[in-house]
């Protein structure tokens, strides 16, 4: 019988990260730069037949508008066809809370729990992390996506 796992994906810029947990710990991580509307599914594919995916979690945003849409239609349908529980938290877990890019020179950030944009200067140097020990406590049954960006005039 194959190992059970919970699947991570953050998809919010290049590099795409793909973590696989096992028991709360990181067995697995998969690093690629391809786009993820072609990418997704021959990942999730192999990780489908290699392990026995309990859950599913997703970092759902703010950032990129178009990776974050694809990401949630992805693993939503895999958590509907396959009946595997989709979780989500924002992406300011997986970067130390640090700015994430908006557009120009407006970055998101978080200041206590409340995400908004703000006009930086000098553009931080922002990556991406997959966690050691995947916290539960820190993930949401509400996986929309947080697109964040209004209409820009």
């Amino acid at each position: 019988m194959p190992k059970q796992v919970d699947v991570l994906l953050i998809a919010l810029s290049s590099p795409i990260l793909v973590g696989v947990y096992a028991n709360n710990q990181l067995i697995e991580t998969i690093e690629t730069h391809e786009k993820s509307s072609d990418i997704l599914p021959l990942l999730f594919d192999k990780l489908f037949k290699k392990y026995t995916v309990e859950k599913l979690f997703y970092a759902n945003g703010p950032g990129s508008f178009m990776a974050i849409k694809v990401a949630y239609i992805f693993l939503k349908s895999m958590s509907i066809l396959k009946k595997i529980p989709l979780y989500a938290t924002d992406a300011f877990f997986f970067n130390k809370n640090h700015p994430i890019k908006a557009i120009g020179k407006l970055y998101f950030v978080k200041i206590s729990s409340e995400i908004k944009t703000q006009k930086l200067e000098q553009a931080p140097e922002v990556s991406f992390s997959l966690p050691d020990m995947l916290e539960y406590s820190e993930f949401s049954t509400n996986a929309t996506p947080l697109y964040m960006i209004g209409a820009v005039g």
